[in-house]
């Protein structure tokens, strides 16, 4: 059974829908259907929070709501976009999307590269990052802006899913981006895969600073 995360979901009020479908069309993951004459959300870990059906409601049926759901993972219209870009990124050997929120775990453009897994600022500030970190498989995140549960789960869906030889993190010095180290590590722990974890920090004046391995246990 999936674990659990608090995250924004739509709630559909049924005395208010006149069934009209066209928050189901409305939504690409295929969240939502229509059930004896009323939208009903029918597999909460599609519903991705970005409120596309909310917009096309004539009747102001859904709204938001935060609680516990399962983790959102791709499907519908969504899924098969992103398989067929993977396809297309893994033939033309581009790192892209570089955002965790966006990255499809099971993308095959990961398996055999050394996952690197850096901090937004890092690229802005370290003038060679480009040059320095070529070859692996980037991906980007804020400890600080982003959803910690879903990143971790996010990479830790990467180490399972893909053949991993090894793990780095790059992170800015000050103290809270130490966090995205964390989270890499609590992801190595759950994917249970064995394999080395690398920290380098970069200094707030563009120098690289420090490079360390790390023991996951």
């Amino acid at each position: 059974m999936s674990r659990r995360v608090v995250r924004r979901i739509v709630r559909i009020d049924e005395s208010k829908c006149d069934g009209c479908g066209l928050c189901v069309s409305a939504c690409p993951e295929g969240a939502l259907k229509i059930v004896n004459g009323k939208a009903r959300l029918v597999n909460e870990a599609l519903c991705d929070g970005l409120g596309a059906c909310i917009r096309e409601c004539p009747r102001g049926a859904i709204v938001f709501e935060e609680r516990e759901a399962e983790p959102f993972e791709l499907g519908g219209e969504r899924e098969g976009l992103v398989e067929r870009a993977h396809e297309q990124l893994v033939t033309a050997r581009l790192n892209w999307p570089i955002k965790l929120e966006l990255i499809n775990p099971r993308s095959p453009a990961i398996s055999g590269k050394q996952l690197i897994i850096v901090a937004d600022c890092v690229p802005f500030v370290y003038s060679t990052f480009k040059r320095d970190y070529s070859g692996g498989f980037v991906a980007s995140g804020c400890p600080i802006f982003g959803d910690n549960s879903l990143y971790r789960d996010k990479i830790a869906g990467m180490l399972k899913r893909n053949e991993v030889p090894s793990l780095k993190v790059v992170r800015m010095e000050v103290p809270c981006c130490s966090r995205l180290t964390s989270i890499v590590a609590e992801a190595l722990r759950l994917s249970g895969k064995r394999i080395n974890l690398e920290e380098n920090v970069i200094g707030i004046d563009g120098a690289f600073m420090s490079k360390q391995i790390l023991e996951v246990s």
